[in-house]
């Protein structure tokens, strides 16, 4: 396939994962509302601490370092080796896996205590919140067995250009914690139970369905290898090897994300939910676009890179880059300027009070303004892993870190949960700034002003209906809903007009790859 072609591959791949993605965040729009409604806010503060501790480990054993790493050797054997002995390395990393997360899951139920004690030690202060916090942390950590393997199950399935099982798979867990919060939570009250077991119960169902949900493609990709357990093999090793630098950058993750709870724990009832709330929003964004394009686009850098081909490689990551953008800037613009109706329209109704709307406003706000700065970071880091250069990112998130102790340190007396917010945000700006500055040694094809013109046209368009969704959310003859929806609309539809008028290549892009499906379709 061309050049051209593969970038417009790209595209569709990941509006495929873009799709799946949309149902997923949709319905986890749906959980996180039925939890704001049905639950105080006592309880879900805590729930979302229980429940934040198997996916930190999530992301340092299955979907952030491991996919990376994974990803780009597997599609190196198939390209070196052939598709037969890339289908046994799967399996063998695949049994492996098997081990490494069973043990951490049997680690992770003694040690749950010691976790507890360092992502929430703030609720010690609230009578039986924290013996609460570490029973629903034992009962939801075995989710992180589910996903470790449905991570690497969809990286298999990416390196055979099979996106949508994989895509559309996490929906399954939402659907899971909606029916048990729904059905079971009351049923447990009522016999004397604990009903946050309920969503413990309901991410457990959610995990192995979406386990069972990839079998289907993975065999019909071709993976059908018996699982076996070999750490000698040298792929296996190589993945090992890439994992190292990679896990110790996701450790400064998480000793980013530990800190962040911690200081919410210590910032008073609702702090915790306020910030979950807006964080989710604000993935919203993030995973539908931000994160469906960087997944299509890794298997694609990664042949690129070992077939030497870097002219490609630095034009690729050009569109990826502009393609963030354009839907970064708006995302970002959005959730500032509309934040109050956005929360309103999602959340206000049930448990969730003026206070918890307040809260959550003032976070998402300043969250909402990171968001094109973690769209960014979210192509940039993957391009140095397909490059081979695992260190450069890992010495960025250090630098990550300190700039978000500085800021949460500064801000978190006087802001409470929002300058945490802040400082999330401002170390977002700070990792993208350094990954882009050092990308021009280590990628110097790479021709920025190409990215430039995209990115002022949506800017300028961004800013434009920003103030449009704005104003016409505040003259809005009704409250409730009605703000959010007719200020979102407001919203897109000046975007679209002002991209438009500006002659923005992304909004051409698309609307041509549209056009081009529909007259297939006709």
């Amino acid at each position: 396939m061309s050049g051209a072609g593969e970038r417009r591959a790209i595209a569709g791949r990941a509006g495929i994962v873009g799709a799946g993605t949309l149902v997923s965040r949709v319905l986890g729009l749906g959980r996180d509302l039925v939890l704001a409604a049905f639950f105080p806010r006592a309880a879900t503060d805590l729930f979302f601490v229980a429940f934040t501790i198997p996916n930190a480990l999530r992301q340092l054993l299955a979907e952030g370092a491991l996919s990376s790493a994974f990803v780009p050797v597997l599609a190196k054997v198939e390209e070196e080796e052939g598709a037969e002995r890339a289908e046994e390395f799967y399996a063998r990393l695949r049994g492996v896996m098997w081990v490494v997360l069973a043990l951490a899951c049997v680690v992770g139920v003694a040690a749950a205590p010691l976790l507890c004690e360092l992502f929430a030690a703030g609720f010690h202060a609230r009578p039986g919140a924290f013996e609460r916090t570490v029973a629903i942390t034992r009962a939801v950590f075995p989710y992180l067995f589910f996903m470790g393997l449905a991570a690497i199950g969809a990286g298999a399935l990416q390196t055979r250009k099979r996106f949508g099982v994989a895509a559309f798979a996490p929906a399954l867990l939402n659907v899971a914690m909606i029916v048990c919060a729904i059905a079971l939570a009351p049923v447990l009250a009522r016999h004397g139970y604990d009903p946050l077991y309920a969503l413990a119960i309901g991410a457990l169902v959610g995990g192995a369905l979406q386990v069972w949900a990839q079998l289907p493609d993975l065999r019909a990709a071709g993976f059908t290898a018996r699982l076996s357990v070999n750490f000698r093999d040298p792929h296996i090793r190589e993945v090992a090897r890439r994992i190292a630098p990679m896990t110790l950058g996701l450790m400064i993750y998480e000793v980013d994300l530990v800190l962040s709870r911690r200081f919410l724990s210590q910032a008073g009832e609702g702090a915790n939910s306020w910030f979950y709330y807006a964080q989710r929003l604000c993935d919203f964004p993030q995973g539908i676009f931000a994160l469906a394009l960087a997944t299509a686009t890794l298997p694609s850098l990664a042949k690129l890179v070992a077939r030497g081909e870097r002219e490609e490689v630095a034009a690729t990551a050009a569109h990826a880059f502009r393609l963030a953008l354009f839907v970064g800037l708006p995302a970002s613009a959005l959730l500032f300027a509309l934040a109050r109706p956005i929360v309103v329209a999602v959340f206000a109704r049930g448990a969730f009070d003026a206070v918890s709307v307040d809260g959550t406003t003032a976070a998402l706000m300043v969250q909402g303004l990171g968001v094109v700065f973690v769209a960014m970071v979210r192509q940039l880091v993957p391009l140095y892993y397909a490059l081979g250069d695992t260190r450069t990112p890992v010495a960025i998130s250090g630098v990550d870190l300190l700039a978000f102790i500085a800021i949460a340190l500064l801000a978190r007396g006087p802001l409470g949960h929002v300058g945490v917010s802040l400082a999330v945000t401002g170390s977002s700006l700070v990792q993208m700034g350094f990954l882009m500055v050092l990308l021009r040694k280590r990628l110097p094809e790479l021709r920025w002003s190409m990215i430039g013109k995209s990115t002022l046209t949506a800017a300028l368009a961004s800013i434009a209906a920003g103030a449009a969704g704005y104003s016409a959310a505040r003259a809005a003859p009704l409250s409730g809903l009605f703000p959010g929806v007719l200020g979102g609309l407001v919203f897109v539809a000046v975007y679209v007009a002002a991209c438009r008028a500006l002659g923005n290549e992304e909004l051409a892009e698309i609307s041509a790859g549209l056009s081009r499906r529909l007259r297939r379709r006709g």
